[in-house]
């Protein structure tokens, strides 16, 4: 039976300026609509009401959403009202809902819109990338797009299709638009200051990455309720490829920026592992508002009610020669602060370092640290690297604490985590409009996917 649904949260529309293919090969679906129409298919995480968190122009402020009844759809729902109904800066998102049992096919069938926006359970996304690009529809998916390496070869022809049918497949990197990994990365590609990238070894590599996650959190300023199955291997992924997939994207966007690479060249892991973090049951209950586990997790029970979830990974790997580190943790909530990063790129002249610590007030902070002997000229190359940094990043100035840098960061560059998700899709939009993605973006995404899903392969061999 079909079930139809719309939510109007607010009369009015935002005026928006058309946003026009630029290419004669685009899709029919594109060619007969002046605007990008959005679909949201299965909203089953948070990120998927992140992207409507504000509006834009050229996107039609009416979403049709094909998703199962359940709370998944309402906390997706209630954070889009939450952004329409607040008194600064208000979105007027209207939600178009289908719940029939058949919501997949009904969005494959009635093509309401032109591009499909996924962020769920990544059991099943691989398949509803490739089934969406082979109806012609635009994707952009939340990471990961893939979680194992059988699926592996479903992105692969998910890519090729969306060649073939001049449509774009694109994930979503935040990770990118974070000023310290932006200003690590521009850094990295100064001579003077930072000298060549190092190669590194397994014991000591020249990139190490450690990002700390927590279960415990809150969105949009209001306690988060995970999905039982966020806590399922086989539906979330192993923390190797679902959050190493953001750390192994920086890691080839910081060090090689605008190269195409090739998973089948590029790519040499060396070594992996998995382990659990332990959840109590009162602690599972205060993440999912359930008091039982699952028939599905009982697997991973031990000792009658701890649940050993698939929460951490390390990689150790080489891309292009270069040796890398990724962990990839999970804890069950901050004491302090919030999720963590921490990142170290090793140049012969200098080692650039973000940490973000107590010291760091659990921001994160970018440091310039001299690489072995001291020169007497590392100073005045901090100073004219920073100052090259500030006539593109106004207001960006470093701070001498004693053998290091600390580059100093006005706060309006700080606009946090959930604003990431706009400026993806603004870059995206922009992608649309000229009619393509960069050149090395395809590949370097092959190249991500097929690295995070070796090394859980290797790690869980």
């Amino acid at each position: 039976m079909q079930r139809y649904t719309t939510i109007l949260f607010s009369a009015l529309m935002i005026g928006a300026a058309a946003c026009q293919s630029s290419g004669d090969k685009k899709d029919e679906s594109i060619k007969d609509s002046s605007m990008v129409k959005l679909i949201t298919l299965d909203p089953g995480h948070f990120h998927a009401a992140l992207v409507q968190k504000v509006g834009y122009p050229g996107v039609d402020t009416t979403v049709h959403v094909y998703a199962p009844e359940g709370p998944e759809l309402q906390s997706y729902l209630s954070l889009v009202n939450q952004y329409n109904e607040r008194a600064d800066n208000p979105t007027h998102w209207k939600e178009e809902i289908y719940t029939g049992s058949d919501f997949a096919e009904k969005m494959l069938e009635e093509k309401k819109g032109n591009v499909v926006v996924l962020s769920g359970n990544n059991r099943l996304k691989t398949d509803y990338i490739q089934r969406s690009v082979a109806a012609g529809l635009n994707v952009l998916a939340d990471k990961p797009m893939v979680i194992n390496s059988t699926n592996f070869t479903k992105l692969l022809q998910a890519f090729d299709d969306a060649g073939k049918k001049n449509v774009l497949l694109y994930d979503i990197m935040t990770e990118r638009s974070e000023i310290t990994n932006i200003l690590q990365q521009e850094l990295m590609h100064m001579p003077g200051l930072f000298g060549e990238l190092t190669k590194g070894t397994e014991n000591d590599p020249a990139v190490m990455i450690e990002s700390v996650h927590y279960f415990f959190k809150s969105v949009s300023g209001k306690p988060l309720v995970r999905p039982e199955w966020f806590f399922d291997a086989a539906q979330q992924g192993d923390a190797i490829a679902d959050v190493g997939t953001h750390l192994v994207d920086l890691v080839q966007w910081q060090c090689f920026p605008g190269v195409s690479l090739d998973y089948t060249k590029d790519i040499q892991i060396n070594t992996a592992r998995v382990w659990p973090t332990p959840l109590t049951l009162s602690q599972y209950a205060s993440i999912t508002g359930k008091n039982t586990y699952p028939e599905f997790l009982k697997t991973d029970i031990v000792k009658d009610s701890i649940l050993n979830t698939h929460a951490n990974g390390e990689m150790n790997y080489t891309l292009k020669d270069i040796h890398v580190k990724i962990i990839a943790r999970w804890d069950y909530k901050a004491a302090e602060g919030g999720d963590t990063h921490h990142e170290i790129i090793k140049g012969t002249k200098a080692t650039l370092e973000i940490r973000q610590g107590k010291a760091e007030n659990y921001k994160p902070v970018l440091y310039i640290i001299p690489s072995g002997d001291k020169k007497d000229d590392f100073d005045s190359a901090v100073q004219e690297a920073i100052a090259a940094i500030a006539a593109k990043y106004p207001g960006v100035k470093s701070e001498k604490q004693g053998a290091e840098w600390k580059v100093i960061v006005p706060s309006s560059y700080d606009v946090g985590h959930e604003a990431h998700f706009g400026q993806v899709m603004e870059r995206y939009l922009q992608y649309l409009k000229e009619g393509s993605l960069p050149g090395w973006e395809v590949p370097n995404m092959i190249t991500k996917y097929y690295t995070t899903t070796k090394a859980l392969e290797t790690a869980t061999k």
